[in-house]
């Protein structure tokens, strides 16, 4: 597996990973295939900045990706799209949903966030804390050129490439980029490694089931939202949590626990050395929405509110 280091690393002929450690909030990574004349990009970057950096880099090194030919994004979260705009050649494909989903938190939004933060107490310093280092200040993210549902099958060149939506999971509209070819795929946010994955949607069985089609491609690299190259393993320590907090909570869900009490009595164990542990709270939110059947939306206020006072013990 290559180095866990920032920049470009090359997984095979014409097969890339950009990676940004130490993969905590908004430091995702992403990717690049490139055969002959022709490209596609996975994903851009939390900010402008960000993004600029990592084309330069992609562009010094590659021929093919002077003109990205295909964008496609992996979900709607920022840090996987704000980019998007420095790369207006580009044709861009996501899932139906993930279309859906990429209006609802614009980088205006989370600007403003980050303006009123300080009127936000404990809330507002944990998202200044983990988001105060990006720039979100005049983006503007074009809706997609392309959307689809199920898989989309595609080439790169001469290379086949394979779109496989298995959200709603860690969003709505999660993505897999597979290249049969690089015996490579990139999960977005399916898979965090080393780091606390996110549930910000659910159902946890679809998101356990998207682990185990990453394990059943028999990939030699597998490159994830956040974190290092893995392999299938990486995508099975991931299922793995996933059940283990299934389970947790449902406990404590049927024993009449908050949220917030849950969130503090289950011991992590082994996953406690795992960065953004405090994740927990909005996992165990998720969990306990699915379980009750409730279809509003969470409280980001309370939730982040929540994470804060965890992060701080």
């Amino acid at each position: 597996m290559p180095p866990y280091r920032k920049g470009l690393h090359e997984l095979g002929p014409g097969c890339w990973a950009w990676l940004q450690p130490d993969g905590s909030w908004g430091w995702s990574n992403a990717g690049l295939l490139a055969d002959g004349e022709a490209s596609l990009l996975v994903d851009t970057l939390f900010d402008l900045h960000l993004t600029g950096e990592m084309l330069d880099a992609m562009r010094d090194a590659v021929p093919a990706a002077r003109q990205i030919d295909t964008l496609v994004n992996t979900h709607a979260n920022g840090d996987h799209c704000y980019g998007n705009s420095l790369v207006p050649e580009a044709r861009v494909i996501t899932s139906k949903a993930c279309a859906e989903e990429m209006a609802e938190v614009s980088p205006a939004v989370m600007h403003q966030f980050l303006l009123n933060a300080d009127a936000l107490g404990p809330a507002g310093a944990f998202f200044k804390r983990a988001f105060g280092v990006f720039d979100f200040e005049g983006i503007e993210v074009p809706p997609p050129d392309e959307t689809f549902s199920g898989e989309l099958e595609l080439r790169v060149g001469d290379r086949p490439v394979q779109l496989i939506e298995v959200g709603p999971a860690h969003t709505r509209g999660d993505v897999l980029i597979w290249s049969p070819q690089d015996r490579t795929v990139f999960t977005g946010d399916i898979l965090f490694i080393d780091g606390t994955p996110i549930m910000w949607q659910g159902p946890v069985g679809r998101w356990i089931a998207a682990c185990e089609r990453i394990e059943a491609l028999g990939a030699e690299h597998v490159v994830p939202g956040h974190g290092p190259v893995t392999d299938r393993a990486g995508a099975a320590r991931v299922r793995e949590y996933l059940v283990w907090l299934r389970d947790e909570a449902r406990t404590r869900h049927d024993a009449g626990l908050s949220v917030a009490e849950a969130a503090r009595d289950i011991a992590l164990g082994e996953y406690r050395h795992w960065l953004d542990s405090e994740r927990i709270v909005v996992n165990v939110d998720t969990l306990y929405r699915e379980f009750s059947g409730s279809t509003g939306a969470p409280d980001t206020l309370e939730l982040f509110t929540l994470m804060a006072a965890i992060a701080g013990d």
